[in-house]
């Protein structure tokens, strides 16, 4: 609340807030003065209506007569009614005047004409500023508000060369198109006096403000902070002699001040008993805390302040945005999950029946080149769905235990030409680094993808630094919107001098399909699968960045003891080609929901000399063993996708074998999480992921029946 004193020769009116909003409209009159034309019964004769009126004149002077006698009678009682108002005003405790638009003053009581040391008349028509040597303003409303509330405290000039405090308060009573058309202001000379020679309100204890672990203070009625603890201190990280006797407005948040001015107008003006507020408090550095202000009135009798309770919330609200975030992430995560579950069903088939088509068009035939490109194009679609499912976390993964500074030296040669001459690439071991537990094609492509990112943002060239070390976190850390648990971990860091991250992008940077990019530069999934991969891995990724200053990427991996070398991973690629012959006999179940990769399968193993029986769902399948095994016919295998409508696949294979002791048993999906589910339950069964060709599939058949 800065205070202004304003220009005596401007004629303006004084709201004592924005400037924008400073002036008055025309003050509406409060009461409605005489009508003096009530209608004129001197009106010129005409010939006709002199004979109409000497016809009947007795008649129309009883008229007459009745009608200045009621108008007299009206006339009376309006009278005696302003009178009665004037007097009402002129001998209220208070000074009351209106300003036109203008900011010149239309009337003016006879006590605030007193307190002027002139008469009214020489007071009407000059413009309120001319009175005022001080000012000191209220925060004002919102904007376009119809009857806005305005005022605040000010100093008032006198006839005799004196001043005098008071409090002023305005109604600003706005139009439709948002201009003010008229004030009414109220001048308390008493309230001030009152303020000033009331007793001082006893202290609070010592105690409830030195021991208080909670920000407290005292507010007076003008917004000036009257005592507070050092709690208080510390959360407006401001000293003692900055915030006493200073306007509380000063440490707020400029978009924060009206609401809170709002909230402790209603205790000022009684009309609530306490009151809450959301705020941010603004150090004297300029460094923000988020803030909850709890407000009531001090309570004691001639004790004009407000006792606020701040309590810290910089911590639960920075977890709201982390949690607000977190679930932003899983949201994005689970549709494109879905997304690449749903594609992946479409690209089994096509790369299915490419390999169907091949299989009987040699490399001479003129169809063969098509068939190519439509199972190259089905691959590269198939790499677009990995990067999906890296980012939702339900990738298939091959785990092993690594080498970092070794797999770093491995890839050295191929990011040198992927950063090309002008980019410059240094690598920085640090001493004693554990192993970690990662897949090796997912950790290459984490590395690869953030020195392509890196790359990207030096055009002009630079310097692109890997360094790796070792991180040991004792408590649960907060870095960015990542928390951290306790553990040991192998940091690696990717920094380059590039042009940076604009501060508004660095929360958006690993959403899927976000880029800044031109259009056709790149995918939008080269961060977002850099972060699947890590948070698959059980590991953490950060980014620090400020535009022209580069950015640093900060992975953190677990590590992991060297006893977990001979750790292997439950779900497993399919195996490879065993030999040139996939070829095999015995029956299979195959159970599968989507139609074109049921047929595609089913059609595929015939061909390499298997028997299939197929159904379209788990309670179809119960219905097919349960003939299978009337008719006297073994099943030597059962290949089921995972997710399927009503039963699941692994529900399916528990009933079954009970039926069917011993059988072998494929499950085949697009999500790794499913897989390691089931294999986890149980290890002696086989995961196929999807999407497969022909060579997978009858590789991992005819494995699973050699074993």
């Amino acid at each position: 609340m800065s205070r202004a004193k304003p220009s005596g020769g401007a004629h303006r009116p004084v709201t004592l807030g924005d400037a924008a909003r400073t002036a008055l409209g025309a003050f509406r009159a409060w009461w409605s003065p005489p009508d003096d034309r009530q209608g004129d019964d001197r009106a010129a004769d005409t010939g006709e209506e002199k004979s109409a009126r000497d016809a009947s004149d007795s008649r129309r002077s009883r008229e007459v007569v009745d009608s200045r006698r009621s108008r007299e009678v009206v006339d009376s009682r309006r009278s005696r009614d302003e009178a009665a108002m004037a007097e009402y005003l002129d001998n209220l405790p208070a000074g009351i005047f209106s300003a036109d638009a203008d900011g010149r003053m239309l009337y003016v009581n006879r006590t605030l004409a007193d307190w002027l040391g002139r008469p009214a008349g020489a007071i009407v028509g000059r413009p309120f500023a001319d009175f005022v040597v001080e000012a000191t303003p209220f925060p004002l409303p919102p904007e376009g508000a119809a009857n806005a509330f305005d005022g605040g405290d000010v100093v008032l000039a006198d006839d005799a060369g004196g001043s005098f405090p008071a409090v002023l308060l305005q109604t600003v009573r706005a139009g439709a198109d948002g201009r003010p058309l008229y004030t009414r202001s109220l001048v308390m000379r008493d309230f001030a006096r009152r303020a000033e020679t009331a007793p001082a309100a006893p202290a609070l204890p010592a105690w409830l403000f030195e021991r208080s672990p909670v920000g407290i203070a005292l507010l007076d009625y003008s917004g000036i902070v009257a005592e507070c603890n050092d709690a208080f201190l510390a959360l407006v990280g401001a000293p003692r002699d900055a915030v006493i006797g200073r306007p509380l407005a000063e440490r707020l948040a400029p978009e924060d001040r009206a609401e809170a001015a709002a909230q402790f107008s209603k205790l000022v003006m009684g009309t609530a008993p306490a009151a809450h507020v959301e705020v941010r408090l603004v150090g004297a550095e300029g460094a923000e805390r988020a803030a909850a202000i709890h407000a009531r009135p001090a309570g004691e009798d001639g004790d004009d302040r407000l006792v606020l309770h701040v309590v810290d919330t910089t911590e639960r609200k920075h977890l709201e945005v982390q949690f607000a975030q977190a679930q932003k992430m899983q949201s994005m995560g689970q549709l494109a999950g879905g997304i690449a579950h749903d594609f992946n069903n479409l690209l089994t088939a096509m790369i299915g029946f490419s390999d169907l088509l091949l299989a009987r068009h040699g490399a001479g035939d003129p169809s063969f080149a098509d068939i190519m490109q439509i199972k190259q194009n089905a691959n590269r679609a198939t790499n677009l769905v990995r990067q999906l499912l890296a980012f939702s976390r339900k990738q298939t993964l091959t785990p092993v235990v690594l080498d970092v500074a070794a797999a770093l030296a491995d890839l050295s040669h191929l990011l040198g030409r992927l950063l090309g001459a002008k980019v410059e690439l240094r690598l920085e071991h640090g001493r004693n680094l554990a192993h970690v537990l990662v897949d090796r094609g997912q950790f290459d492509q984490v590395i690869i993808n953030l020195a392509v990112n890196a790359r990207d943002a030096m055009p002009g060239g630079g310097t692109l630094a890997i360094r790796t070390g070792t991180a040991e976190i004792a408590a649960p850390t907060q870095r960015g919107h990542e928390l951290v648990a306790p553990g040991r971990y192998v940091a690696i860091e990717i920094a380059d001098t590039g042009s940076g991250i604009p501060k508004e992008n660095l929360s958006r940077i690993f959403e899927p399909f976000f880029s800044t990019k031109e259009v056709g530069a790149g995918t939008g999934l080269g961060l977002s699968t850099v972060y699947g991969i890590v948070h698959q891995t059980g590991g953490y990724i950060f980014v620090e960045s400020a535009v022209g200053e580069g950015s640093t990427f900060t992975i953190y991996l677990p590590a992991q003891e060297q006893a977990a070398a001979d750790r292997t991973a439950k779900a497993r690629v399919p195996a490879a080609e065993l030999d040139a012959d996939l070829t095999g006999a015995g029956t299979i179940l195959l159970v599968e929901d989507e139609d074109a990769v049921r047929l595609f399968g089913g059609r595929a193993l015939r061909n390499k000399g298997y028997r299939v029986l197929e159904a379209a769902d788990g309670e179809s399948a119960l219905d097919v063993v349960n003939l299978a095994i009337a008719e006297g016919q073994k099943i030597d295998l059962i290949l089921s996708d995972v997710i399927m409508p009503g039963m699941d696949g692994p529900t399916l294979v528990q009933l079954l074998r009970q039926e069917l002791p011993g059988v072998k048993v494929i499950l085949m999906s697009g999500y790794a999480e499913d897989a390691a589910r089931a294999l986890e339950n149980d290890p002696s069964l086989n995961f196929l992921p999807k999407p497969f060709s022909l060579a997978a599939l009858a590789g991992k058949v005819k494995e699973v029946m050699k074993g």
